[in-house]
């Protein structure tokens, strides 16, 4: 029987993902579906409830997103999210309005003014977080006010019947005091979820769905990259159909200090999957030469990635499946709030963003699953912490912090240099403090002293950041005692540099990476 799940549909809030997030915390499922989907695909799903996310649009701007009523006839219960109940609103002969004052932003005092089932346990007055420019100003017919804030005379509101609600603020926001218990009462309360959704039931689910598609004699080929998502899909799969699996490790050249090496001994000695090594590192090196640009670098790379893969999946005879360890966030962000394609689509797939044209039918077994959830599978699937707990590599590997022309030999410093910063940054605790960290050569040269002579050697920069999404970061405040020491290593430890900085810029402006 299929997981009772809460339907999220997506307005084009910046907090979509964050609701699914809470909603998944409470151990419910839930899927994102873009604002204009069929009502008929919902009514198919065994829906628990809906929740309609915020948006930046206004519900009276032409083209602007709209609720279908007959959301609302679904026989589930319905939570509207800031613009999600202005359209409720609107749909039902309500009045919305642009704020007097321009709009309400951050923190406001909600004020509950009568008790009900999604205000249980909430104090009479608390903190919401509010981003909204339009507000109710009139409810329709059948609506009931709950709650208020002081610039939001409805900031909260019932249907009378108890199955619609709207909240003016975001509850999934950590800045919401009471969001968590708000959206457990929508959850439990109202919709009656069994909260029974765990890792568990995903890893035998996931592999019946595999053992399924593939059938008792299919193949399936895995580009594998040693990172957490393809590490745990070469697992998963192989503990779904063996040496059916064929796992595809190609060595570019730009791998971090024994990256190769800690890949084969995983894969070969404590999980046996069926590896195939390529060192194309000599090719991938000659499509370089010369190149400076970041972005050609990329295209460089992605293109003789798909060459060399596509060479040795011929050789796995029989394949007929490609498994890719596509996430959730990468589904979602290659759909816009309007249904159709984002305007930037990012290359979400660990093996490089293959084509369509190679010949293979899709598995992507993760594709309903956050960053974390995946570590959690890894963790069921007995994966060591070292993978695990991994800092997240780019797919062009160090060629993108090699600034300027890549070369062998500015990799083999870069790479000395890398290593010993993690090394350091695990030694000292910081590791798992920071969401990535690497090191990063410079295209300038630095006067300097080594062994009373005068060098002219390469200049190396530091990055490490704390963030919980990547899309904003702040630079990680390493101590002083560890950054001097961690120069000092690498000034007598790699000869070639002769100094070295931290990088001290968040996201926005900088970005994680440098280029």
């Amino acid at each position: 029987m299929a997981e009772p799940l809460i339907a999220i549909l997506d307005f084009g809030s910046q907090y979509t993902q964050l609701i699914a997030r809470r909603v998944r915390e409470q151990r419910v499922f839930c899927r994102i579906y873009p604002w204009s989907v069929d009502v008929a695909t919902l009514s198919k799903e065994p829906l628990a409830g809906v929740i309609l996310s915020g948006g930046p649009a206004s519900v009276y701007e032409k083209d602007a997103p709209r609720l279908d009523p007959r959301v609302l006839e679904l026989g589930v219960p319905v939570l509207g999210v800031c613009y999600g109940m202005q359209s409720i609103a609107k749909e039902f002969g309500g009045t919305v309005e642009r704020g007097t004052q321009g709009g309400e932003y951050g923190r406001a005092t909600l004020e509950v003014v009568r008790p009900n089932p999604l205000l249980r346990d909430v104090p009479t007055t608390s903190t919401v977080w509010m981003s909204h420019g339009d507000s109710v100003t009139a409810l329709p017919a059948g609506y009931t006010l709950l709650a208020r804030s002081p610039t939001c005379p409805f900031a909260a509101t019932m249907r009378d019947d108890g199955r619609v609600y709207g909240i003016q603020f975001h509850p999934e926001v950590t800045h919401s005091a009471y969001g968590t218990q708000i959206l457990s009462n929508f959850l439990f309360d109202v919709c009656h979820a069994q909260g029974s959704w765990t890792m568990g039931n995903f890893v035998d689910q996931a592999i019946d769905k595999v053992r399924a598609t593939v059938g008792p004699q299919g193949r399936v080929v895995l580009g594998l990259s040693g990172g957490v998502d393809s590490s745990v899909a070469a697992v998963l799969l192989h503990r779904a159909i063996g040496d059916r699996l064929d796992a595809i490790f190609v060595d570019n050249g730009m791998l971090r200090k024994n990256e190769r090496h800690e890949v084969e001994h995983l894969f070969r000695e404590r999980f046996p999957v069926r590896l195939h090594v390529v060192d194309a590192s000599e090719q991938f090196l000659a499509d370089l030469k010369g190149v400076v640009d970041p972005e050609h670098k990329r295209k460089k790379i992605g293109h003789r990635f798909i060459d060399v893969f596509k060479d040795e999946a011929k050789r796995c005879a029989g394949a007929q499946f490609l498994a890719q360890g596509t996430l959730y966030p990468d589904v979602i962000e290659s759909t816009s709030a309007t249904g159709g394609p984002s305007v930037t689509i990012k290359t979400h797939h660990n093996v490089g963003g293959l084509p369509k044209d190679l010949g293979f039918m899709l598995i992507e077994p993760f594709r309903e699953l956050f960053k974390d959830e995946v570590r959690q599978l890894g963790a069921l699937l007995e994966l060591p912490e070292t993978v695990l707990k991994r800092h997240p590599f780019p797919g062009p590997g160090l060629s993108v912090r090699c600034l300027g022309e890549v070369t062998r030999e500015r990799l083999d410093v870069l790479r000395e240099a890398d290593a010993i910063f993690l090394e350091e940054l695990r030694a000292a605790g910081w590791y798992e403090k920071t969401s990535q960290a690497f090191a990063v050569l410079l295209p300038v040269r630095s006067v300097g002293v080594q062994g009373d002579g005068r060098t002219y050697g390469h200049v190396c920069a530091l990055r490490a950041v704390t963030t919980e999404d990547f899309m904003t970061a702040d630079f990680a405040p390493l101590p002083f005692d560890l950054l001097g020491r961690v120069a000092s290593r690498i000034t007598n430890e790699v000869r070639a540099i002769n100094r070295v900085t931290y990088d001290v810029t968040s996201k926005p402006p900088g970005t994680i990476e440098w280029e």
